[in-house]
Order: C-alpha cells, then structure tokens, then sequence
C-alpha cells in the first residue's frame, strides 16, 4: 500500500496522510463508518456518498460468513458488487467477535473454534480460512486474525495471547502472499498489536507484527474497559514503534474526544458503532455535547438538532420533529439521527485534517476536547 505522509503538527505526534485503494482515494486521519453485515444501520448509500461523504467503510467477516455466505457473495462478485458500493471497504477479521462469544469458542494453537450466535452450529476460523473468507469478500483492506483479551487479564493470559496472535500473524501473512484476489482488484492486509496494558508486551508484539511486514498496522484489545487514560498511554507507546510510512489503526474507539485525542498520538484511522448505535437509542452528538431526543424539552423546539452542522437532517427538520418520531416509534427517526450522527463524526475528523495541513491542530484540538469535556460531563 502506498500510504502517503503528508504532513506532521509540530507540538505532537498529529499527521495527516492519504492512500489509495482499488475504489479511491482515502485521506487521513479517517472515520470508517462500521457496516458489519454489508450495511451500515439504518443508513442507505446515497446518504454515505452524498452526505457524510465517507470514502470507506468497515464490513466484518464473521457476520458476513455466517450470513449470506461466501458462495453468494462470490456469485454477486464480492461485498461492493453485493451491496452496491463502490468505494473502499476494509473488514475485520471477527477476533473481536469471536472473542465475545466468550463460552461459545475454543481458542487452539492454529485457529478457533466457536459455536454460531445464530443457529448453534459448530465452525473453526484458521489464519489461513480467515484470508480466503476475505478474498471471497472482496475486501479492499482485510484484518488478520488476532485475539483480543479481555480487561483485565493477567499478564501470562496475555503473554500467551499475544504469542498465540503473533503466531497466526505469520500464518495470515503467508496465506496472502500464496493466494491472489478473486475480482482482479488488488487487496492489502494489516497486522494488529496486541499485548493488553502491558508495555513490555505490547513493544514485544509492536517490533514482530511490524517484522512481518503488513500494508498497515492495527492497535486492537483496546476499549475494553480499561482506563480512559490507560488507552492513552499504550496508543502513546505504540505509535513510537510503527513504522511512520505505514498506516494506524485504533481499532473500536470511541467518542469524539476519545478520536481526537488519539489523533494527537499519532493515530490515523478509526471505527466505532458509537455514533449509530447512539444514534438508534436517541442520542445525538452536537457541537453543544449529546443530546437525548426523547427529553420532553425538546417537545416544542423548532431548531435545527446543532445549529453548526449542514448535514441533510439538520438543514430540514427541527429538534421537535424528530422527538416526535421517536416517541412515536418511526423508523425515519433511526435513519435522520443515525445520518447527522456519522456526519458529525466524519466531519469533526476532517476539521481535524484541515487543522493538521494548516499546522495547529494541537491549539484547535485543545480548543475542542475543552468545550465537548464542559458540555457533556
């Protein structure tokens, strides 16, 4: 992957990029909105285009093994021809999932095997079927197969997690390298650094994914439930390590200060439910903190959800009407939350890159963390 350094703050580790898939261009540092099982909730394409205007999305390969499956995506020609999506897409591997099975999966030393949420049948995700389920996907960007430890953990549960992750690291590799893409587009595979809080693990498992050579490199087994300021200091820790010509990754983060915050370390790209899911619960973000649709003050408030944002649901409909398709159970209230929701995301980080390119992002960023901390605690 041919990841291109644009720029760099000079009072922290802020940067903004760019790199080019098969399905364009991406800038960095980016937001990927999460489209777990080939749609991102509640939100149709022509929004994702024209109004949040995210250049790539994220799919997740447990999802879209279980249901529909690789042979019909294979006969659709992957997830883009499948879903009607024509620009980048990255997914995971479905670690993170598989992890959250819990008692449903059996970790072994070349896979593992996990019972299925849906339907209680039996599978095993190896590295190497992990690939192939990716080639079959089409993906632009494919995740290798990690586990992600939990918080807490002991440091020699997590020890021999990140030896366990290493392992299959090399196995993920030497999977891509022996097998080509099923559509003809190329494709490009990251490692992901493991290690939990432990500095000594997490440089250890830094120095050998990046050994092995990936197109970009992924943070993950954080936002776990470790402390806010704990997250800080291992992305801190990390970022020194990276390669600076290679991407990064935060896997699963965050809220908005919690994206700016690991933007001045270093970080460049990001995904999260977050601004869905809070989205379909009636939580919307704002310039002015989050507000709760459903709050009876909004019951005859005829503004615009944030007076600062120009997104499709801001600039023709009111505070009150949507509270109004909240309490009244409408399916429109899900979609118009969830749209302003991912634009205030994407374009929060895009002010960020302009802010990184114009060279004070850090007097910006401290400007913004102040005020969302004031408004929303």
């Amino acid at each position: 992957m041919n990841f291109k350094l644009l720029t760099k703050d000079k009072k922290c580790k802020a940067r903004a990029g760019e790199f080019v898939t098969p399905h364009g261009l991406v800038e960095t540092p980016i937001f990927m909105p999460v489209g777990t099982q080939g749609t991102v909730k509640a939100v149709n394409n022509l929004f994702l285009e024209k109004d949040i205007n995210a250049p790539i999305i994220l799919g997740n390969t447990y999802h879209l093994y279980l249901r529909p499956g690789t042979e019909i995506l294979e006969r659709a020609g992957g997830l883009h021809g499948f879903m009607n999506w024509k620009r980048t897409i990255l997914t995971d591997s479905g670690g993170f999932q598989i992890f959250s099975l819990a008692e449903l999966r059996k970790l072994k030393y070349d896979g593992v095997e996990f019972k299925s949420h849906l339907d209680g049948s039996k599978h095993f995700f190896s590295p190497e079927k992990v690939v192939q389920i990716q080639r079959s996907i089409g993906s632009d960007i494919m995740m290798v197969l990690d586990e992600c430890t939990p918080y807490p953990c002991d440091y020699e549960y997590a020890k021999k997690s990140k030896e366990l992750t290493t392992r299959w690291a090399y196995l993920n590799k030497e999977a891509f390298d022996n097998t080509s893409p099923l559509y003809g587009n190329e494709q490009f595979q990251f490692g992901i650094i493991q290690g939990s809080v432990y500095k000594d693990l997490r440089e250890g498992s830094a120095k050998e994914i990046c050994g092995i050579g990936f197109d970009g490199y992924a943070i993950g087994g954080l936002a776990v439930g470790e402390p806010t300021e704990r997250m800080y200091e291992i992305v801190d820790f990390v970022t020194d390590i990276i390669p600076n010509e290679k991407p990064r990754y935060l896997m699963g983060v965050g809220r908005p200060e919690n994206l700016l915050e690991a933007i001045e370390r270093g970080i460049d790209m990001f995904d999260c439910v977050m601004p869905t899911r809070n989205a379909r619960n009636a939580y919307l973000f704002t310039s002015q903190g989050i507000l709760s649709m459903r709050n009876a003050q909004y019951k005859d408030d005829f503004k615009r959800i944030d007076e600062g944002c120009n997104c499709f649901t801001c600039s023709n409909y009111t505070r009150a009407y949507l509270r109004h398709l909240f309490i009244a159970k409408e399916l429109l209230a899900l979609e118009l939350a969830s749209v302003h929701n991912l634009h205030f995301y994407l374009n929060l980080i895009k002010t960020a890159r302009r802010n990184i390119l114009a060279g004070d992002f850090f007097e910006w960023k401290r400007d913004i963390i102040n005020n969302l901390k004031r408004i929303t605690e």
